[in-house]
């Protein structure tokens, strides 16, 4: 398969069993990218500023218990 219709055409010829284990596959595969691509921007320092932020903002009081 080389185009997303391509894909897209095969995901709906999934029997319903089939689409079920696609989904949890899927689901895997996309929080893995998405735990990746998390760790590359904590170690590149991209979220400090957030942290900073967040931190400042509990030390002044601005943050309410959940």
């Amino acid at each position: 398969m080389s185009t997303l219709q391509d894909i897209e055409k095969a995901v709906q010829d999934l029997s319903p069993e089939q689409l079920t284990a696609f989904r949890a596959w899927f689901v895997e595969y996309d929080q893995a990218l998405w735990d990746k691509e998390l760790v590359r921007d904590v170690e590149s320092g991209r979220l400090d500023s957030l942290a900073d932020e967040a931190l400042a903002d509990l030390q002044d009081g601005r943050c309410t218990d959940l």
